[in-house]
């Protein structure tokens, strides 16, 4: 028996969000200066982009609608350069999430019902009253999880920023400081491709982008970054939380 190939729309919606913002421009290049408040749109832009950079783990939780007739879906995860991560993805629309650990070379996954139901249509019902609400366990490196595994990975992410920030089409306007919650910031915008894009930059301490938006031609999507540099979680599922992927699927991993 073939196996389900989890996590490919997550993976997809993330590099599509992310490409997204740092095509259009909105975060590149290289800045020197010191006072925020006297930079430039780009210089801010710059120091932001670095910051994000140089991240060893960041809190990811984005929600909404890319557009391009994709379907609105969230995530929210801790993830680090060691491909750490714990958190989940809902695909939204009732069509399920799935909880999601990884350390090391082991990952974790506990789909809920809808996901069951609505993703594997032939089975799903089954595989879920065998796990009885216990973690899907196996490999970083199953072509089953791989979708799942790239996303908990910051230098996938980060790469991500860094091979995209060179495109500068459109106008970059610096906004007048304003607050995020209770943190100064500083809204830059572009427009492209009748898509307006904000970056709420950190006006105090490091220059982190804190939230990115995305709004017009079909879009509406909002991503939030926080808990720069704070580790992963270590708490990982214990053996009886555990369920071996292989024993579930079979231990071919050809997705269907």
């Amino acid at each position: 028996m073939t196996g389900p190939h989890l996590g490919t729309r997550p993976a997809a919606w993330t590099a599509a969000l992310v490409i997204g913002v740092t095509a259009s421009g909105v975060v590149g290049g290289v800045a020197h200066a010191e006072n925020i408040d006297a930079l430039t749109a780009q210089q801010i832009a710059d120091r932001s982009r670095d910051a994000l950079l140089s991240a060893e783990s960041v809190h990811l939780n984005t929600s909404g609608d890319l557009g391009r007739g994709s379907t609105p879906m969230s995530l929210d995860l801790t993830l680090d350069r060691d491909g750490n991560c714990a958190g989940s993805v809902d695909l939204g629309s009732s069509q399920g999430s799935v909880q999601i650990v990884k350390r090391g070379n082991d990952v974790w996954v506990k789909p809920d019902a809808d996901f069951w139901k609505n993703q594997v249509p032939n089975g799903g019902s089954a595989f879920a009253a065998i796990l009885g609400g216990r973690y899907l366990k196996g490999s970083a490196d199953d072509p089953r999880l791989e979708g799942l595994t790239k996303t908990c990975d910051l230098n996938t992410f980060q790469k991500l920023v860094s091979d995209n920030a060179n495109n500068d089409t459109g106008t970059l306007n610096k906004g007048a400081k304003t607050k995020l919650g209770a943190t100064p910031v500083i809204p830059l915008t572009r427009m492209r491709d009748n898509t307006t894009l904000v970056l709420d930059v950190a006006a105090t301490g490091k220059p982190y982008p804190l939230r990115l938006t995305l709004k017009g031609n079909g879009a509406n999507a909002v991503v939030n970054l926080s808990g720069f540099d704070t580790p992963v979680p270590r708490t990982t599922p214990s053996p009886d939380e555990s369920f071996d992927v292989s024993a579930l699927l079979g231990r071919t991993s050809s997705p269907v």
